[in-house]
């Protein structure tokens, strides 16, 4: 999602603002983003900037692809449009990934990391490398952590909590090391259920294709007024830099299907 104010018409430097948290607990209570937006503003404060757009994304940041990642390439694709600065408040909520940042850097788009304002590529690449084998080392004491609770044998504190006088031997025997779908509670949707949860998560990529395109569909409702064919749109949305959500060229067929859903809307 975005929030968006009037572009500048007096030659104020351009900014595109993304904030992000990794999970969805942390992105409805605020704090970390409301922490983030700071950040960007006092930098927009300290450039005599404009804040064009503030892109929003709940995210990993270990995310290795880009397909995972709607605003974040969104935020870079329309930053390139705008020839705005894409700000984040920290270089690690940017990105963990060395192939996510090798992207932004193909798009070649400026941006500022608020905590390291000064640094240049060399200090970025070397940067994002250390925290990408932090995320990595990450993941490992995870993963350790999830086969000794299953190799021990171990029950949830939870579970321990509600029986302090001891675990009983039948409750150990059902629940002791398990995890997830092996839990009786958690298994796999039947039937009805099921079917409802294929058409939700259907429905889940489709609001996420329109959110990944939504910044570009203005300019491409532009072009198609101004006579330009669906192919020739398609060109020059290759020419400008953009890539679809694959990270492929744009082609006819994909700029139709965009502009043919928002007729309606």
């Amino acid at each position: 999602m975005s929030t968006q104010s009037p572009a500048p018409a007096d030659g104020r430097p351009k900014l595109i603002g993304l904030v992000r948290v990794s999970t969805k607990m942390q992105g409805e209570s605020g704090l970390g983003l409301d922490a983030q937006r700071a950040a960007i503003e006092g930098y927009r404060a300290m450039v005599g900037g404009v804040l064009l757009r503030t892109y929003t994304e709940v995210e990993s940041g270990m995310h290795d692809d880009i397909e995972s990642r709607p605003q974040l390439r969104a935020a870079v694709a329309d930053a390139t449009l705008a020839r705005a600065r894409l700000v984040i408040a920290k270089l690690d909520r940017l990105v963990r990934s060395t192939s996510v940042m090798d992207h932004i850097k193909r798009s070649r788009v400026q941006f500022t990391a608020c905590d390291n304002p000064n640094a240049n590529e060399l200090t970025i690449d070397i940067l994002v490398a250390v925290a990408a084998d932090e995320g990595r080392r990450i993941s490992q004491r995870t993963r350790d952590a999830l086969r000794a609770y299953r190799d021990g044998k171990r029950v949830s504190r939870r579970l321990r909590e509600l029986y302090p006088d001891g675990v009983p031997p039948e409750i150990v025997e059902a629940r002791a090391g398990k995890l997830g779908a092996e839990l009786p509670e958690c298994r796999n949707l039947r039937g009805d259920a099921q079917k409802l949860g294929t058409v939700a998560a259907a429905a889940a990529r489709r609001r996420r294709a329109a959110e990944s395109y939504r910044h570009l569909e203005p300019t491409m409702r532009q072009f198609r007024d101004d006579g330009l064919s669906f192919q020739a749109i398609a060109d020059r949305l290759n020419d400008l830099g953009h890539r679809t959500r694959g990270d492929r060229p744009w082609n006819r067929g994909q700029v139709k299907r965009i502009l043919d859903r928002t007729a309606g809307e």
